[in-house]
């Protein structure tokens, strides 16, 4: 029997705008990405307020100057601390061989939708997973965000707790998700014990219609 869940909030070109916007504004503060931040301002702010506030934040920290700065702190927040970590089969599973087995499943998802990732990237990076889900296959991309919610949700607390500037783009993405009841810290507590779901559950659930890739970008 397929469980019920709750239907997502807002509508395809919503989600996608808002996965998009959040894997560029996620990903390491360079200045390609930078030189993006007008496209992005305005892609954000033509989004409903719950999701759009929070990508508008994130972007006018990055208009600050000082590059190698924001750099500096980008690299403090996600690659120096284990609850800040980007890579989301690292919360549930660590570095063993079951993450292992987690990243195979995620890459075995990208093939079958004809994505080849590059050899240096991971499958599970949250900018990598929201970019497949924003223009290949927005129900595959949000099996695996929903498989990893634990993790996602578990970042999110630690960027809000912490200040983090890039704690608006996370919020942006748990926005477009079901909605979660309970306290922020009983929900990663629960999530964490119930584990993802280990059947492919009826996507159509979600409430996500039939979605034809997207060509082109933010």
């Amino acid at each position: 029997m397929t469980p019920k869940v709750p239907a997502l909030k807002y509508s395809r070109d919503e989600i996608t705008a808002a996965w998009q916007c959040a894997s560029i504004l996620l990903d390491y503060p360079d200045e390609l990405l930078l030189s993006r931040l007008d496209l992005l301002d305005e892609v954000a702010a033509s989004l409903p307020v719950k999701i759009g506030s929070g990508l508008l934040e994130t972007i006018q920290f990055l208009r600050r100057p000082g590059v190698a700065d924001t750099q500096s702190q980008y690299v403090d927040t996600f690659d120096t601390r284990r609850r800040g970590c980007l890579f989301l089969t690292y919360f549930s599973n660590g570095e063993t061989r079951k993450r292992g087995l987690a990243l195979l499943r995620i890459k075995q998802v990208y093939a079958r939708a004809g994505l080849e990732l590059a050899p240096e990237q991971l499958p599970d990076h949250l900018c990598v997973v929201l970019e497949f889900g924003a223009l290949t296959d927005a129900k595959a991309g949000l099996k695996i965000i929903l498989d990893n919610r634990a993790g996602l949700e578990l970042l999110r607390l630690h960027l809000r707790e912490t200040g983090s500037p890039w704690s608006g783009a996370i919020e942006s993405v748990c926005a477009t998700l079901p909605a979660l009841k309970g306290t922020d810290h009983e929900i990663v507590a629960r999530l964490i014990d119930e584990g993802p779901a280990d059947e492919q559950v009826g996507l159509d659930t979600y409430g996500m219609p039939d979605l034809a890739p997207i060509q082109g970008g933010v």
